[in-house]
């Protein structure tokens, strides 16, 4: 996206024609602004997502990393089925937990829908370290229809891709991978990774990335309350 033929967000905020009913005079003058910001947010989420698709190739997987699948055993290349990209969000669901993360748990379900959608373009692997049953009776339990279940049947995947904290418990992570042809050989590598975490956070928010994952927060977000900073989704209510 090239800013040079990019007309000024502010020159783009005045030219909005959108009024509500009963608005005043100051309430226009202080959402014209926003919008201005509102657009600036726009075109830097653009700008970053450029950024991270001109990234140079990631490191290659060479290791034959295991998993069970819900029809049965899979390798790394399989959870790409026919496409060439590979997204795995690392679910909180480990054999040591009586119950899944309920902020994974809420990001999940939201993707749900979604997963035809996402599937025409890209593979998705949800991957979890807990036995394959116990995930897929969760599943039923959430009453989800299409998200695709894994177990890191050796926790070796969740340890490499940063899915395991330094203490043996579960961390949420999400990676992209690409599958392309080297020459004579088909080579897998790491494309993208979130990395933003608890050091790079910001004083008085939780560690997470952007975009965020989550629709819930971008929905919160538009209200008057926010997100809050003591509120979390939880399992049931």
């Amino acid at each position: 996206m090239s800013s040079s033929i990019l007309k000024p967000a502010t020159e783009l905020a005045r030219a909005s024609d959108v009024r509500f009913p009963n608005e005043s005079t100051e309430y226009r003058r202080a959402r014209e602004a926003l919008l201005a910001e509102e657009i600036e947010l726009r075109r830097h989420i653009e700008r970053v997502a450029e950024q991270r698709r001109s990234l140079p190739p990631g490191g290659e997987v060479k290791k034959d990393y295991a998993f069970e699948g819900e029809s049965g055993p899979a390798s790394f290349a399989d959870l790409f089925g026919d496409k060439t990209t590979l997204v795995v969000y690392s679910y909180m669901f480990g054999p040591q937990r009586e119950r899944p993360c309920p902020m994974c748990t809420s990001l999940l379900s939201a993707w749900d829908g979604e997963v035809p959608d996402i599937q025409q373009r890209v593979a998705l692997a949800i991957v979890a370290r807990s036995p394959i049953e116990r995930l897929k009776a969760f599943k039923r339990e959430r009453g989800w229809h299409y998200l695709p279940l894994y177990q890191d049947i050796s926790g070796e995947f969740s340890r490499d891709y940063h899915a395991l904290t330094k203490d043996g418990g579960d961390d949420a992570a999400f990676n992209v991978f690409m599958r392309r042809h080297d020459g004579s050989r088909q080579t897998i590598r790491h494309f993208w990774g979130g990395e933003m975490n608890g050091a790079s956070a910001d004083p008085g928010q939780d560690p997470r990335g952007a975009p965020d994952l989550m629709p819930i927060w971008t929905i919160l977000d538009a209200t008057p309350e926010g997100r809050g900073t003591d509120w979390y989704p939880k399992l049931s209510y």
